[in-house]
């Protein structure tokens, strides 16, 4: 009998052990995930705080940002520069398709505030015989309102073409096509949409893709540091906050890359 409840008490501390153990372990891999969290935070954080608001404004020099490279000749149509990670993104992706027979060229990269606002006050004498309001609503059907455009990052391109029209037969939509199913393994995505799923903003465009990996950085950060005080220095910028610049047009994304931002964070 002494035996048995000596066994017996064995087996009670070593069960009791072995939960303790258990427990332990559990709770270690408990602090390792929240210690990872938190570095992830503090990453993000630290990530988020070196980008300005000059930055997400386009109020910068990207030709000497030492964060941005001059792309080669052979994937452009002109003079144009990238983030450094976007860039090398590019190259992948133009090499994939190169050896499925198709050509990718960049026919627009970054463009800063003032370049941006040439484009912009062009189209806004263009149209003079309309009114302010609707004067803005005709360019903001395919350009933004300087310090509001995704251009401004280095991380969206447009490719091959800037008519619809060309994407819709021919070689044209062989090359859309690859697009759409190949982009994205890059960090590429359309973000104008057709509007048909209730997108706001910009009309739709299939030659406009976004590096996402930072592009929804840049994003976040700009709809927690941007309000409209901040656009400004261009004609017809008093008309930003009547016509929701920011919700409709800044945010006016396509669903999918509002769920997959929204994901990483």
């Amino acid at each position: 009998m002494k035996n048995f409840i000596l066994l017996a008490s064995l087996f009670i501390v070593l069960h009791a052990c072995n939960q303790k153990k258990t427990t332990l372990k559990q709770i270690a891999k408990v602090e390792t995930k929240v210690a990872v969290a938190k570095k992830t935070d503090s990453s993000k954080q630290q990530q988020q705080q070196r980008i300005t608001k000059a930055f997400v404004l386009g109020k910068f020099n990207y030709k000497t940002d030492t964060s941005f490279v001059k792309a080669n000749a052979i994937y452009t149509t002109k003079t144009i520069y990238l983030k450094n990670t976007v860039y090398k993104a590019f190259i992948a992706m133009y090499n994939h398709a190169k050896s499925d027979g198709i050509t990718l060229k960049m026919v627009s990269g970054t463009r800063n505030f003032y370049e941006q606002k040439a484009i912009w006050e062009r189209k806004w004498h263009k149209y003079a015989n309309l009114t302010p309001i609707k004067r803005a609503k005709k360019i903001l059907e395919f350009s933004s309102m300087p310090t509001t455009s995704r251009h401004h990052w280095g991380t969206d391109i447009d490719i091959n073409n800037l008519n619809n029209s060309y994407f819709e037969k021919g070689q044209g939509k062989t090359e859309y096509d690859w697009l759409v199913n190949n982009a994205n393994k890059y960090g590429f995505y359309q973000v104008y949409t057709t509007k048909g799923a209730g997108r706001t903003g910009y009309n739709l465009e299939r030659w406009h893709w976004s590096y996402l990996p930072l592009s929804s950085q840049y994003l976040e950060v700009y709809n927690t540091s941007i309000s409209y005080q901040d656009i400004n220095g261009f004609k017809g910028s008093k008309l930003a906050e009547s016509l929701n610049i920011i919700t409709y047009y800044v945010n006016g994304i396509s669903e999918q890359i509002k769920l997959l931002s929204a994901s990483k964070k």
